[in-house]
Formats: structure tokens, sequence, C-alpha cells
């Protein structure tokens, strides 16, 4: 049941990282196919080229491990890349023509292991590299000036065409990342993300005692804006609501919705002065702005100060129970603890 369990979480893992599945099936393929040549290079004399095969093997192994245990895919790529590429390069040196087979392989791997201009800058060093030792020592490499340059074009080719490959995926790849964290109607970062963020807030008070707080908002009578004026207005005034917020806060707050008008504000570093002081000024910033087809539009506020050693949820319940006594208190106020004010925030949190 244990290993079942360990099998689970390593798949899972897989599925949601990318670039470490891609990591993890790229080094298996390259350890599966290398390793048979390193074997039989070794075993009939040809040292120089099974001393490569057998570096590289033990690189990879080494930097999908490092990827596996750092949660770093970053530096394995670049570092298997530079690798990889080398070593293409000096097999082919040794091997002539039988080895240049391998810097076909290597153009595709790079393209999937580093950013697509990186890639492309590195096929580029390989067949500059072996064209100019080619020419240096004629038949060393290639047979021919004629089979150099049908190599030199065929390399281009396959890299011009994995470059654009790479650089669509990678933009549609960061596109769907974008559009799975954030609401599509507002730009502020969806309830999902808001549960990552404040998981990651909770790791980073238990283990650096790193402060934070949160905000709730809830604008209020927003019904009415829908119901007198249509779906249309409604959403027009969350947008404006959305980017007077982003506007008063700082650059590393991080601001959700949540529920239909209910958006949370994650803000980092920040005690129960700072709390205070965001929430009034946020409150102000709203009152004095926000305008919908009917008027002003204003927003009730409850806020919370991430404990010590308690789970996001209870900083997050505490935040929404007082939102909930602002709204009850008569709307237009802000509630950090168990009182309300119209101008100004109370001192507890």
């Amino acid at each position: 049941m244990a290993n079942f369990m360990r099998i689970s979480r390593l798949i899972s893992r897989l599925r949601n990282d990318f670039q470490l599945s891609i990591i993890t099936l790229m080094g298996f393929f390259g350890v599966m196919g290398i390793t048979p040549y390193a074997v039989y290079r070794l075993a009939t004399g040809n040292y120089l080229v099974g001393a490569v095969d057998a570096l590289i093997v033990i690189s990879t192994i080494t930097a999908v491990f490092y990827a596996w245990r750092t949660g770093d895919t970053v530096k394995p790529g670049i570092y298997l890349a530079v690798i990889f590429s080398a070593g293409a390069t000096l097999v082919a040196i040794n091997l002539n023509v039988n080895g240049l087979f391998w810097v076909y392989p290597v153009i595709l791997f790079n393209f999937f292991m580093v950013p697509p201009r990186l890639a492309l800058l590195s096929t580029v060093l390989v067949l500059t590299t072996l064209a100019g030792y080619g020419q240096l020592k004629p038949g060393s490499v290639f047979e021919s000036d004629y089979q150099m340059v049908s190599f030199l074009v065929t390399g281009m080719m396959a890299s011009t065409l994995s470059f654009v490959f790479a650089y669509r995926t990678n933009n549609q790849r960061d596109q769907l990342q974008l559009l799975a964290i954030h609401d599509p109607l507002t730009g502020a970062r969806n309830r999902r993300a808001m549960n990552e963020e404040l998981k990651i807030a909770v790791s980073l008070k238990n283990r650096h005692g790193n402060n934070y707080g949160a905000l709730v908002m809830d604008l209020d009578h927003f019904k009415r804006v829908n119901d007198n004026y249509g779906h249309k207005a409604g959403d027009q005034v969350l947008v404006d609501f959305v980017e007077l917020i982003k506007n008063a806060s700082r650059r590393e707050d991080r601001l959700f919705r949540f529920g239909g008008e209910e958006f949370l504000l994650l803000l980092p570093n920040t005690e129960r002065v700072g709390l205070q002081t965001a929430a009034g000024n946020l409150h102000q910033h709203i009152n004095q702005h926000l305008r919908g087809p009917g008027g002003a539009v204003t927003m009730s506020v409850g806020g919370a100060i991430l404990r010590s050693g308690e789970h996001w949820e209870e900083m997050l319940q505490r935040a929404d129970q007082r939102l909930y006594r602002a709204k009850s208190a008569g709307r237009n106020c802000i509630v950090l603890n168990d009182n309300c004010e119209t101008a100004g925030v109370t001192p507890s949190a």
C-alpha cells in the first residue's frame, strides 16, 4: 500500500510539472539510448568516445535526480544542454560521418530543455564548430564540402522548425497557465491561485516567521447594480474595483476574486498596524473613486493576521466572519476585530 501511494505521488508530480516530466522523459530515453553505445565502445577499445558517452549517461542521471530532489528544472536543463551539445560535437569529430547522426536528436533535446533562443544558439555553436573543424582538417568530419553544406542546411532546417514549434508551445503554455490562475473578467487571481498562495504563506510563516495579513472585501448592494442596470454594468464595476485596488496596493500584494463580488487581498510582510493602515487607505480610495450607473459603490472589509501554527483556512474564516459583521453593522465599514467603523479601522487583528 505504501509503495502504491508513493508511485501515485510520483505520477501526480509528473502530471503537475511539465518541465519535470520532460526532463525525466528525455533523461530516460537518453540513458536507454546511449548506455549500450558507451558499453560497446569501451569494450571495443574506443575509449575517448566511450568515455564521452559514459559522461553523458552519468550527467543525465545526476541532472534528473537533482531536478526531482530540488524541484529546479532550469539548471539541470541548461547543464544537460551543454553536456549533450559538447558530447555530440566530440562524438561527431571522432566518428566522422557516423557521429553526425547524433547531432539531430541533440537539436530536438535542447529545444525541449532550454528556452528556444538559447537552444538555437547552442545549435549554431555546434554546427559552426563542426564546420570550422571540418575546414581546418578536410576529410576529418565530412567527406566533401557538398556533404558539409548538406549537413549544415538540414541541421539549420531542423533547428528552425524546432525553434518555431518550441516558441509557439511555450507561448501557448504560458497563456494556459495565465488562464488557469486568473479570473477572465477582472484579471485578478482566482480561487485556485488564492489557495496555493495561502498555502505558501503558511509555509513561510512557519519556517521563517514571515508576517501576512488578509483583507476580505465585498461590494455593498452589488446585486442592485445587476438588477437595475444589467450584468454588463455590474461587470464594469467589478473591473473598475480591481483596477482601483491594484493601483492603491503595493506591488507585492496579491488580489484574488473568490466569489461573485467578494475579493481577498493578501499582504506579505504585514503586521497589525500595517493591516490597519492598508484597510483604511483602500476603503477611502474605493469610497472616493468607485462609481456605478447609480452613483457611488462602497465596500465592506474584514481582516485578519496570520497566526503562528494556524491553517490558512482559519485566518480566512476569521476575516470572513469579520466581513459579515461589517455588513450586518450597516455596510461601508471595516472590521478587524469585533467592532465596526466607517471612517477608520479598529486596532486589533
